[in-house]
């Protein structure tokens, strides 16, 4: 329970081999400056130990860190609120055995000098704001057995020189913004026993040589883009407890090999493209608590014994033709025996003429049925597909979750209604949109969202977990994802968070997604009519999700427009919506447009500065052909910056591109297919002039 400043007189001991602060309520001298006291203890010649972590000292590591004693083995600094660099002297500390600096809010680039700490065998930095690459220079650490850098803003390749360090036993990188493939190095450390790349931008194919990892405990490459199918070998990872490849492009099937993985208590292979039946094999992991299967294109029989008798219909939900078990609300399976097959075939031997002489008045009912149903609209399959078959949610359930919708748990309130946040009995956090039954035009909304929702499933829209009408109390509600970082107007707008270029840049790529799936891959195409900051929100990762479907339009079969009463939000909707009520999906190619400005600007359309005279759209055409520095938000383009050409450029052709959404006339927009590969285009761009 210690306080305070830590004092300098500690150097005078000049002896003092071990020093542990840890844990404690020590602080700096004085706010955000170098850590003086540290540069006392260059006197103690001895220290072999310091330790100061959990403690809010609040500071800068000062460059006389790399005065330490050269006994220095252990030096933690985790969660101290640091901040700064990390300073290029600190490559001095030769005897260096573990350097802990978690948790704290260190800019810049990890300096190369720490290739110079030979003997180091931890190396932990994760949960900071490092950017750059991942120096090649960590690969001198040759007795490296721990690498952590996980939670930073780090970009680039993975260096493929990790794969040389014999006894790496855990790498962990996810939560970065790597953007490469795989190094096949990596899959020759085959005595690592965790390996956790998730959340990043890693792309190409697993290679077979992910079966040589054989001591592997724990591997996760979740929430990235790879593709191709799993490889057949991965059944030979026999240690493996933990498994996750969700929320990435997998094909093909789940193998039969992996039902050696005997080990295994986790799997998560949720959201990708795999196909084909669930091996019955799989009935054998007998230590497997955890499974997600969910939102692939799976069909045929689930299991039924072993782990698969524990798991719920959440572990299956969104598949193309899966069948089984009531309690995971889904159609039984068909069962075909050898009694009715034998039964069928004499059915079949007697009644076979009959059939033939009824083909012809059955041929002719049928296209006198055709003819009558011209002109009649056959449902496809997303259409006729339950709303919410995976879960039901009653009212005193989402009472509970919400804490009786109070102040506390409300997260915004909308032009139908509030969204609270709230946790199910289960422990999922969701979040719960209330329609506000007062209002005539909520119930449509909530018919129109519900309708909307049943046709669509895309990473980036935010999915619907159920829905919830009762009538006695006159109460509608959805529940949806919970996305914990709030809506991109919030970052826009908040004093206290700022996004960077990169981070707006990929927001706006998901949106782009999540707009061309619904106008381009939907059975029946989908106009969402409201697009705006705050219905675009950001998970833990700063994904975007578009959400608030209460006005959305679904186009008809040879229908390209249609005419609408309902008005959007003032300043997002495109000149025909609001003068003629007609919706396209260049409308929503306008409200993309504009949005894209708005991001890039941190200027509302709406804004006092906006007139008749001058539009948001006229104000950035005009600065395309001027200055775009004078329009940009201030927080991403400073002249001193190393990057500002790169900046420059990269924001110049976003807003070229955003006025190419924002025609007058809708037949001179681009389409959101045209918008994703100029967007992705230029995201490259800039990364390979930036790094």
């Amino acid at each position: 329970m210690f306080t305070g400043s830590i004092p300098h007189a500690l150097g005078s001991l000049r002896f003092l081999e071990r020093l542990h602060l840890g844990a404690n309520n020590l602080k700096g001298e004085s706010s955000i400056q170098e850590l003086s006291f540290l540069t006392s203890l260059t006197n103690c010649k001895r220290l072999r130990i310091l330790y100061l972590s959990f403690n809010p000292l609040i500071g800068i590591l000062p460059i006389s860190i790399g005065n330490l004693s050269t006994s220095l083995q252990l030096f933690g600094a985790s969660t101290c609120k640091l901040k700064g660099n990390i300073p290029t002297e600190i490559g001095n500390l030769s005897n260096l055995y573990q350097l802990s600096l978690n948790n704290n809010d260190l800019t810049g680039t990890i300096p190369p000098s720490i290739g110079q700490l030979q003997k180091l065998q931890g190396l932990y930095l994760p949960a900071n704001k490092l950017q750059g690459s991942i120096p090649n220079d960590i690969c001198q650490l040759r007795n490296l057995v721990e690498l952590y850098l996980a939670n930073n803003q780090l970009s680039g390749s993975i260096p493929a020189c990790l794969g040389e360090l014999a006894f790496l036993r855990h790498l962990y990188l996810g939560s970065n913004k790597l953007n490469s493939t795989i190094p096949l190095t990596l899959w020759s450390l085959n005595d690592i026993l965790s390996l956790d790349m998730s959340s990043n931008f890693l792309v190409g194919y697993l290679p077979s040589d992910m079966g040589n990892l054989k001591v592997l405990v724990k591997i996760d490459l979740s929430r990235n883009q790879l593709s191709g199918e799993i490889p057949s070998n991965i059944g030979g990872l026999l240690d493996l407890t933990s498994l996750s490849l969700a929320h990435n492009r997998l094909e093909g099937p789940i193998l039969h090999s992996f039902s050696n993985l005997k080990s295994l208590e986790f799997m998560d292979l949720s959201d990708n493209a795999l196909s084909g039946e669930i091996p019955k094999s799989l009935e054998g992991l007998v230590y497997l608590k955890y499974l997600n299967m969910s939102f692939n294109r799976l069909y045929g029989e689930i299991p039924t014994e072993g782990p698969f008798a524990n798991f719920s219909a959440e572990s299956f939900m969104m598949n193309k033709a899966l069948c089984g078990s009531p309690r995971l609300k889904l159609p039984p399976c068909r069962t075909v025996t050898r009694w009715s097959t034998t039964i069928s075939w004499l059915l079949l031997k007697y009644i076979l003429p009959t059939i033939a002489s009824t083909l012809l008045l059955l041929a002719l009912i049928f296209v006198w049925t055709r003819c009558r149903k011209r002109n009649a609209v056959l449902p496809t399959q997303a259409e006729s597909l339950p709303l919410a078959t995976w879960r039901r949610i009653s009212y005193q359930e989402i009472f509970q979750a919400a804490n009786g919708f109070s102040g506390g748990n409300l997260l915004g309130r909308g032009s139908f209604g509030s969204v609270y946040r709230g946790t199910l009995s289960d422990g999922k956090d969701v979040a719960i949109k209330v329609f506000n039954m007062q209002e005539e035009a909520a119930f449509k909304s909530f018919d129109a969202e519900c309708e909307v929702m049943r046709h669509i499933r895309h990473r980036n829209l935010i999915k619907i977990i159920s829905s919830c009408s009762n009538s006695y109390i006159d109460f509608k509600a959805l529940v949806l994802e919970y996305v914990p970082n709030g809506s991109l107007e919030k970052w826009l707008y908040s004093h206290n968070y700022c996004l960077d270029i990169l981070q707006r840049l990929n927001i706006m790529i998901d949106v782009a997604l999540a707009m061309e799936y619904l106008h381009h891959s939907c059975s029946t195409p989908i106009v969402h009519c409201d697009l705006k900051p705050s219905n675009i929100l950001l998970d833990e990762d700063f994904g975007g999700h578009v959400g608030d479907f209460g006005i959305a339009k679904l186009l008809g079969e040879e229908e390209s427009m249609r005419k609408t009463q309902t008005l959007a939000t003032i300043g997002y909707m495109a000149p025909e919506y609001g003068s003629n009520g007609i919706v396209t999906t260049r409308g929503d190619v306008y409200s993309y447009g504009i949005v894209l400005m708005e991001t890039f600007t941190r200027r509302r359309p709406t804004d006092e500065i906006f007139s008749e005279e001058m539009s948001m759209k006229n104000w950035v055409r005009d600065s395309l052909c001027g200055s775009v520095t004078e329009v940009v938000d201030a927080n991403l383009l400073r002249g001193e910056d190393e990057q500002f050409m790169a900046k420059k450029q990269c924001i110049s052709s976003v807003l070229g591109l955003a006025v190419d959404c924002v025609a007058d006339s809708h037949e001179e927009r681009i389409n959101m297919k045209d918008v994703v590969t100029t967007l992705k285009k230029i995201n490259l761009t800039y990364l390979a002039s930036s790094y």
